[in-house]
């Protein structure tokens, strides 16, 4: 080649070069994604390898039980009596330990939640403000184990809420048992017990007894024993099997506790025995035992000494119990799928009478457990019971503690959202010590759906959970919370979280979260299938996050990564924008051009709706894909006439940090 030609093709290389520049400028200044600044990078929520382990035998990779799961099994055998003049519950406990895991066991620990209120409890410390009024906990009389069938004292080590018994030759794996003996009593905390209490009422005391007896921790494949002392948020994780308790009581109270009685003979009137029969049967509420009976002996069996109540309930976690002579009791049948059945009762004193109060608990804990029945999983226990008293709130397998003073919507939103938890975590046996928000956000999420269902939703909407009832935008609510650079993030340990942030993090954010899985991402098809077979799959067993998480991945066919990540795991924020909008013509057709911008580091699918100038409306869907590589997206929209404004997120749906970059009105 002469050099005329090298330089004349030099010269053509450097002009296209140049105009490929020019270009390649040009482009970039028109594309929103390079001119828009955007706090959001699709690399770093889209990241890949987002579980650190692999799935494995014990726990699968499509979130099920692996084929080789084991879990331990605890039964208990328990004779209580209440002083009610001393105020005290004293006990013998005979549990039967059954050791499945592949270890060999030298020690147990168990927990020992009396001991919260002893005043040198760690649990006085956690808040920097200490109880006023103590109690000294446990106190042992003696603690045994059968040796070769022969009861012998034991070494053992209390610490804090923990009991550490030291056996003299470890417990044999694959299938060991044990049997350990304990006798002692407790001082019953008055009100100030919380979730386990005695309180006055017009006539009489009401004991709400919880958190009662000694109970084994977990020991699983996760950490082992599971030992994490009781602080008071933190809630209980709890091994399953059959308690069989008896409670020794005077002869004018009633007791209404977990599980089913077992010798209504010997304490009920045969009139009551047969009022409880008809309500069995009965759809409508029957009173058992009425106010007018309150001061009425007859309505007891005697009239002096004391009465054994005896119940048994199986493959259960806990039991708790209520016990007064001031109780108006009433219930009702409860219709199951497939023809099952099983009975809800409420006890109450007569303050809080009366059909705009608890005259309508049954009813609200019936309508309950038939529409989470429904829904997710059959309530497996014979009975269920609603018992007013202070502990306002609270939630044992087959029975829960709700307010006295409550009444109209709020009684049954506390009783759905307190009978939710025999779903989660009593049927769902997470680790709430370690993960409230798989205890109680799973909770306020289905009882938020429940509010829709009762009575043709005489107490819906219930969207935003419990955080301000009844009204409100979720979306919004849950806004100052991810704002807030103090919030602590979903994972966080359930007594690091301050009460400033316990409801919002701990029960509606996750919430929350569920609903817009349902909603918004997945839709209502694909989550509640997800979600279903999650509940069978890990019923009576012991799930972690990574099982949820791997399970709805798995049943709805869907990568969830992104979400788990932006909203489980950090606080990150979500901020959609409409950018531009301007008018473009192709031929003889008309189109609106749409700049949407991502603006923060959460992403979500979204949908955008166009407003004409006749009122009419149009809309457009948007998968989450599309900010897989975008901060930004350009599309078009054809119109017929003009339009008066864009908006992203018009149903308020998303948890969008700033609405008021969501609407553009076009000129």
């Amino acid at each position: 080649m002469n050099k005329f030609y090298t330089s004349f093709a030099a010269a053509v290389a450097l002009t296209m070069l140049l105009a490929a520049s020019l270009f390649a400028q040009r482009r970039r200044a028109s594309n929103p994604n390079d001119t828009i600044a955007s706090n959001y990078n699709p690399a770093e929520l889209f990241s890949p390898a987002f579980y650190t382990e692999k799935g494995n035998e014990f726990h699968a990779a499509n979130g099920a039980p692996g084929p080789k799961y084991w879990q331990n099994k605890v039964d208990y055998q328990l004779n209580a009596k209440i002083d009610t003049v001393s105020k005290t519950l004293s006990a013998t406990e005979n549990i039967t330990y059954t050791n499945n895991s592949p270890d060999a066991l030298p020690y147990l620990w168990l927990q020992l939640d009396q001991n919260t209120y002893k005043k040198e409890a760690r649990s006085n410390f956690v808040t920097g403000r200490a109880a006023a009024e103590h109690t000294k906990g446990y106190e042992f009389e003696s603690v045994e184990i059968v040796v070769n069938g022969k009861a012998q004292t034991v070494n053992y080590l209390v610490n804090d809420t923990r009991m550490q018994i030291r056996l003299p030759k470890a417990l044999s794996a694959n299938g060991g048992k044990i049997n350990v003996f304990i006798k002692y009593h407790y001082q019953i905390p008055g009100d100030f017990g919380g979730r386990t209490d005695y309180t006055q009422t017009k006539n009489g005391k009401i004991y709400e007894i919880a958190q009662w007896f000694p109970r084994l921790c977990v020991y699983d494949d996760s950490t082992g024993w599971d030992t994490l002392p009781f602080l008071g948020a933190g809630e209980f994780y709890l091994e399953y099997g059959d308690i069989d308790y008896k409670v020794n009581v005077p002869w004018d109270m009633i007791v209404a506790g977990s599980g089913e009685l077992q010798n209504p003979k010997e304490v009920l009137t045969a009139k009551q025995i047969s009022l409880l029969e008809k309500a069995r049967n009965s759809d409508q509420t029957i009173m058992v035992r009425s106010a007018a009976e309150l001061k009425d002996p007859s309505s007891r069996p005697v009239q002096k000494g004391t009465l054994t109540w005896h119940f048994l309930m199986k493959n259960t976690r806990d039991v708790a119990f209520g016990a007064s002579n001031a109780y108006i009791w009433d219930a009702a049948r409860v219709n199951l799928p497939e023809g099952k059945k099983c009975m809800s009762m409420s006890v109450y004193p007569i303050e809080s009478a009366g059909n705009e109060a608890w005259g309508r608990a049954t009813e609200y804990l019936k309508g309950s457990i038939e529409y989470f029945s429904k829904q997710w999983f059959v309530y497996p226990w014979p009975v269920a019971i609603n018992e007013a008293g202070t502990a306002g709130g609270m939630e044992y397998p087959g029975i829960v503690f709700d307010g006295i003073t409550d009444k109209g919507k709020e009684l049954f939103w506390v009783t759905a959202h307190e009978i939710g938890h025999n779903w989660f975590p009593m049927i769902v046996g997470s680790n709430e010590r370690r993960f409230a928000w798989m205890d109680e956000g799973f909770n306020t999420f289905i009882d938020v759906y429940a509010s829709d269902v009762f009575n043709k939703g005489e107490f819906a909407p219930k969207r935003d959970g419990e955080y301000a009832p009844g009204g409100g935008n979720p979306a919004d609510e849950i806004v100052p919370t991810i704002l807030d650079p103090n919030a602590p993030v979903i994972m966080t340990a359930a007594d690091a979280i301050k009460e400033k942030y316990r409801h919002p993090i701990a029960y509606f954010k996750p919430a929350f979260g569920m609903i817009l899985l349902r909603e918004q991402i997945l839709g209502k098809d694909r989550f509640d299938y997800a979600f279903r077979q999650y509940i069978h799959n890990w019923a009576y067993k012991h799930p972690r996050p990574d099982d949820f998480f791997r399970s709805m991945e798995n049943g709805a066919g869907e990568d969830l990564s992104w979400f788990w990540k932006g909203w489980f795991y950090n606080n990150w924020r979500l901020d959609l924008a409409v950018h531009d909008a301007q008018y473009i013509k192709t031929g003889d057709k008309r189109s609106i051009r749409i700049t949407v911008v991502n603006l923060e580091k959460m992403a979500m699918p979204f949908a955008v709706e166009i407003k004409l100038k006749d009122g009419s409306k149009q809309r457009q869907s948007f998968p989450v894909e599309t900010w897989l590589q975008n901060k930004a997206i350009t599309f078009d929209m054809q119109v017929t006439q003009d339009v008066v404004q864009v908006q992203v997120d018009p149903d308020g749906a998303l948890p969008d940090m700033d609405r008021g970059n969501n609407l553009f009105k076009v000129r």
